[in-house]
């Protein structure tokens, strides 16, 4: 049995049913026997759909689909189906023709266009996808939808994933309330742009495509972009939200709406990281003092992302010399003589030589706990940014290196 990672929450949360959206789930033996791992979404009409994907060179047939169908009509309705086990991807010709028999299936299934079914896979690369074992469960599947089926979602998605991912957000606009709710996987293979994530949230809310989508870009680049756990990219990333407009509350130019979808979307881009493959520590890294927006985030990866700063992490160990050398590498302006850096609230380095004030016990103290946040101010202007990021643990290379046997 997989041991849950550390840093997992005490429970999956309950998350409130969305008015317009019913889930089921089946055990298609896409990779392993008796394991649940298909997942079907069915929308009501009129939905407003977006959604936000990988940028890589060698993405996924489902992923090429999907960017085809957004914005799209999805008047008669809309569905997602997601398979965990296996990626459809660099598949060529086999993996294109899997999504289109899959998404005909579904359609047939739900009276919907096959132009609104959109369909996410992850797992394995470079495996052909046994799609009939999962058109063979759409009765199953379609027969038990359900509203209240989001746990049973979560769980049908995930790959190395040690917990299921949920998180939602009731507010008020104007006396009204709005329900947001959504579901993540991802573990490994996660960087920005946007990392070997799906993601599917949905809300009641009344808003057009076009406003969902660009609201969805801009708030993924302060939640899923920010976020690694390895610095690989996916071919499979998936950010899915759909917007049922079931409670009748117009929501454009809100930004309580805003506020709230954005703080689902970080809690959930915070669970994966927590769910590092291995990971011990969850890691916020604070870049100040940049002379623009690019430079902060420059550094700020640089870090997140230096395996010899993730393995001292992971060794408790306070070597902030590795923070240095990660600001030195990361092509970004600093100044070596105004750069500081704190290990929580222990400043450890400052004017270009360690603090007067900083204790090695200080540092190694700090160290242990769960969850730390590295500063670091490049004394040359005043951007800023933060990204989170995990250890790097025996544990990653364990469930990497035999990952396909």
């Amino acid at each position: 049995m997989t041991q849950i990672s550390p840093l997992a929450p005490a429970n999956f949360p309950n998350l409130p049913a969305i008015d317009g959206v019913r889930f089921a789930t089946a055990a298609a033996g896409v990779k392993y026997p008796g394991r649940t791992d298909v997942m079907l979404a069915a929308i009501a009409p009129g939905a407003a759909i977006a959604g936000v994907f990988t940028r890589s060179a060698t993405r996924a047939a489902s992923v090429l689909d999907c960017q085809d169908k957004i914005g799209g009509d999805m008047s008669k309705g809309a569905a997602i189906l997601v398979n965990s086990g296996n990626a459809n991807a660099f598949t060529g010709a086999a993996g294109k023709a899997s999504v289109g028999r899959i998404c005909a299936a579904v359609a047939a299934r739900l009276n919907i266009p096959a132009e609104a079914v959109f369909t996410s896979s992850t797992g394995v690369i470079g495996e052909v996808l046994p799609d009939q074992r999962i058109t063979d469960c759409l009765d199953q599947l379609t027969a038990s939808l359900n509203p209240a089926a989001q746990e049973e979602a979560a769980r049908a998605i995930m790959t190395t994933d040690t917990f299921p991912k949920g998180a939602s957000k009731i507010l008020e606009i104007d006396g009204q309330p709005v329900t947001i709710s959504g579901f993540a996987k991802g573990s490994g293979m996660i960087a920005p742009d946007m990392a070997t994530m799906l993601v599917y949230i949905f809300t009641d809310a009344k808003i057009s495509q076009p406003d969902l989508q660009a609201l969805l870009g801009d708030l993924t680049d302060q939640t899923f972009n920010c976020i690694t756990v390895d610095s690989d990219t996916s071919t499979s990333d998936a950010l899915i939200c759909a917007a049922t407009g079931a409670s009748g509350v117009d929501v454009t130019d809100s930004r309580e709406f805003a506020g709230a979808l954005k703080e689902v979307m970080l809690d959930l881009s915070h669970q994966v990281v927590k769910d590092g493959e291995g990971a011990t520590k969850f890691v916020t890294v604070e870049v100040t003092g940049a002379k623009n927006d690019a430079d902060a985030r420059k550094v700020a990866m640089s870090i997140a992302n230096s395996p010899l700063v993730k393995t001292a992490i992971a060794g408790e160990d306070p070597n902030w010399g590795r923070i240095v050398m990660a600001v030195g590498k990361s092509g970004a302006e600093a100044d070596r003589d105004r750069l500081s850096i704190w290990f929580g609230p222990h400043l450890v380095a400052e004017n270009g030589w360690v603090a007067p004030s900083y204790t090695e016990e200080a540092g190694a103290s700090y160290m242990q706990q769960a969850e730390l946040i590295i500063r670091t101010d490049l004394g040359v202007g005043t951007a800023q940014t933060t990204v989170w990021t995990c250890d790097l643990t025996h544990g990653y290379i364990e469930i990497n290196a035999d990952y396909r046997s």
